[in-house]
This record gives C-alpha cells, sequence and structure tokens, in this order.
C-alpha cells in the first residue's frame, strides 16, 4: 500500500531544511515490519510544495508502526513541523492491475 501526504514549506524555511528532517525519521521508520521504502518529490513550478510517498507491504503493518512510533521519530516530526504544513492524501491500494503502453 502508499501512505501518500503534501508538504507545504513555509515561508522563511526550504524543502532541505524539510528533507534533512524527513531523511531522518525514514531512516528510522524504515526499520518497522513491513515499510518498503519512501520518496520525496518536489513539485514542478512550486519549489515550496512537496509529495511524498510511503511505501508498505500493508495497512496494518503501517498502522503498527503508527501505534508504536519512538520518541525520536515524534522529536524529528515536531521539528519538521516548524518548516512545514503536511497534509494527508492518503491510503491507497497496490493497483489490481498495471497497463503498460506498448
Amino acid at each position: 500500500m502508499k501512505f501518500i501526504f503534501k508538504v507545504h514549506i513555509k515561508p522563511g524555511h526550504s524543502a532541505e531544511q524539510y528533507a534533512d528532517a524527513w531523511v531522518r525519521a525514514s531512516k528510522i521508520l524504515q526499520r518497522a515490519p513491513g515499510a518498503r521504502g519512501t520518496l520525496l518529490h518536489r513539485m514542478i513550478g512550486d519549489p515550496a510544495c512537496l509529495i511524498a510517498i510511503a511505501s508498505w507491504d500493508s495497512k496494518a503493518a503501517r498502522d503498527a508502526m503508527e501505534h508504536r512510533r519512538d520518541a525520536e521519530v515524534r522529536s524529528i516530526l515536531a521539528e519538521a513541523a516548524q518548516y512545514c504544513d503536511i497534509t494527508i492524501i492518503g491510503e491507497f491500494d497496490e493497483p489490481e492491475w498495471v497497463v503498460n503502453p506498448p
């Protein structure tokens, strides 16, 4: 499954500041059972807008991680809140089928 959220960088801060915190938190979160990686993308034409995509084996695996989130991750996320506002886009199943053009 994919957990997707939008990050809007606050004025006076940079995407690089958020990315530093995001990498530190991701390194810890990716140790959780079922974690399959994360991606952070910058929006074309708006360097203050990012989208993050976290991949998990299942919603249950991600929910389990949320229930046991450690103090270091909470601290990193509190720090990152100074730099940005986060909007959760949602949780998405893996596609049942994929169409690739020839």
